[in-house]
């Protein structure tokens, strides 16, 4: 194992330690580049897909724990799986910012990649594509949080595939 990773490892609370290592050998098979830097809150870990190449997860350090920010491009594709989140997982989906761009474009900066559109348990929603979808790792969260990032790159592979 990377030894940037093990340091990152070392940082992550004991309950939470397998479940960041099954996802990081997960997104390795899948081709994700691993990139970690540090910063000011701790470790800064992403995984990037190759193509196209974007992020697509990224493991963030707050002083309640550790999260792992998700960016589903294909959130309209499998969106349903939304609606079998945990409630508190749901609950922070639904007090994340809106995305300033979607309202209003010159209310967020213009390099700014707009967020996502989605519904969930039939409400529509349009977040911030940096606060919609980051959840902490927990016991209760964890299952979910595999799913989520399983099913964003079943999708990119097949939308990339064809």
């Amino acid at each position: 194992m990377d030894e940037k990773f093990q340091s990152f490892l070392e940082t992550v609370d004991e309950n939470n330690r397998d479940f960041v290592t099954k996802l990081h050998d997960i997104l390795l098979e899948h081709h994700c580049k691993c990139e970690i830097k540090t910063a000011k809150s701790g470790y800064l870990v992403s995984y990037i897909l190759p193509e196209p190449k974007r992020t697509l997860a990224s493991f963030v350090f707050r002083k309640a724990g550790i999260k792992l920010r998700i960016y589903p491009e294909h959130i309209k594709e499998y969106e349903s799986f939304l609606d079998l989140l945990p409630e508190k997982m749901k609950k922070d989906i639904r007090k994340a910012s809106v995305c300033k761009r979607m309202v209003n474009p010159e209310d967020c900066n213009p390099k700014c990649i707009m967020g996502y559109r989605f519904s969930m348990d039939g409400e529509p929603y349009e977040k911030c594509r940096y606060m919609a979808f980051m959840p902490f790792l927990n016991e209760e969260n964890n299952p979910f949080i595999r799913q989520f990032l399983e099913h964003e790159l079943q999708m990119n592979s097949r939308n990339h595939s064809k």
